[in-house]
C-alpha cells in the first residue's frame, strides 16, 4: 500500500516546497524592509505567523492548541518544544503571538539567499565553537530588552525516529535562569508521524499542540540549571510516552534514519 502512496506523497511534498517558493517570492520586498531594522521585528513577526498558518493550512493540516497556561504579552520567555519535523518551527510561530527570537545554526548562512535572510532574523551559534556559545548570550541580551522571547529546540537536533525524546542540551536553561524567564514548554504530538523529515512518509491532518504549565525561573541560579533541566525533560517525555499515536508512530519498524535540522 506504502508503494501506492509514494507518487501521492512525491506530489504532496513538492507543494509543499512550491508554496514556500511562491511566498518567499511574494515577500521579498517586505523582508528586505521589515528585516533592515530590528524596530520592525513585531511587524515582521505577524508576517511570520501569517506565512507559517498558510503553509500549515495549505498543506492540508489543522492544528488543535491545548494552553494550559497562557502567556503574557508583555512579558519574556524561553519556548522549547521537541524537534522531529520540517514544520516544527512554523508551528511554534503559528501558535505564539509573542515575538520569538530563535537560535538556530550558524552554518546556515552560506545557503544563497536564505542565508541573507536567515542571519537578520536569527541569533546564530556555532554549537562547535564554546566561544560562540558565550557570544550568543550577549547578542540575545540585547534583543530581550526590546521584549522579546526566545525559542530553542533543546534535543539540539533531530533524533532517529525511533527515538521518543533525545537529552536536552543546557543553552535554553542557561538562558532562563541568567535572565529569570518562565521556560514555556510546548509538545507537538503529530508533526512527525504526519510530516517527518523522511520525504516519503506522511499525509494531512491535525496538529496536536499542548503547552503546559510554566517552569518559574525566579531566584534559581546556574546551579539550579541540571534540575531545571531534568524537570522539563521529564515533563515533555512523560507527555509524549503517553500519548498513543505518537509512541506507535516512534515503535513501528525500520525506523532509524537520522535526519538534520537547521534549528
Amino acid at each position: 500500500m506504502k508503494y501506492i502512496l509514494f507518487p501521492f506523497r512525491l506530489i504532496w511534498r513538492i507543494w509543499f516546497y512550491l508554496l514556500i517558493i511562491v511566498s518567499v517570492l511574494i515577500m521579498v520586498p517586505f523582508l528586505l524592509i521589515l528585516l533592515s531594522d530590528e524596530k520592525y521585528y513585531p511587524t515582521f513577526w505577524k508576517l511570520m505567523r501569517a506565512w507559517s498558518l498558510y503553509l500549515i493550512y495549505g498543506m492540508g493540516f489543522h492544528l488543535k492548541i491545548d494552553k494550559q497556561q497562557k502567556t503574557d504579552p508583555n512579558k519574556s520567555y524561553v519556548f522549547i518544544a521537541n524537534h522531529a519535523s520540517l514544520l516544527d518551527p512554523w508551528i511554534m510561530i503559528a501558535i505564539n503571538k509573542n515575538p520569538l527570537l530563535f537560535v538556530g545554526k550558524k552554518e546556515l548562512v552560506k545557503l544563497p539567499i536564505f542565508g541573507f535572510f536567515y542571519k537578520k532574523a536569527v541569533v546564530m551559534v556555532d554549537r562547535s565553537d564554546p566561544k560562540s556559545r558565550k557570544e550568543v548570550y550577549a547578542r540575545i541580551k540585547k534583543r530581550l530588552d526590546k521584549g522579546l522571547s526566545i525559542a530553542i529546540f533543546p534535543e539540539g537536533l533531530v533524533p532517529k525516529e525511533n527515538v521518543v525524546l533525545a537529552p536536552f542540551t543546557n543553552g535554553a536553561f542557561s538562558l532562563a535562569i541568567q535572565y529569570q524567564m518562565p521556560i514555556v514548554t510546548q509538545v507537538y504530538y503529530d508533526a512527525k508521524r504526519l510530516f517527518s523529515w523522511d520525504f516519503f512518509k506522511g499525509n494531512p491532518g491535525v496538529f496536536r499542540v499542548k503547552q503546559v504549565k510554566f517552569l518559574e525561573t525566579k531566584n534559581l541560579t546556574i546551579d539550579d540549571k541540571e534540575v531545571l533541566k531534568k524537570q522539563a525533560f521529564t515533563i515533555m517525555h512523560n507527555e509524549l510516552l503517553n500519548d498513543n499515536l505518537y509512541m506507535k508512530d516512534t515503535k513501528r519498524p525500520n525506523n532509524e534514519r537520522e535526519f538534520k535540522s537547521p534549528l
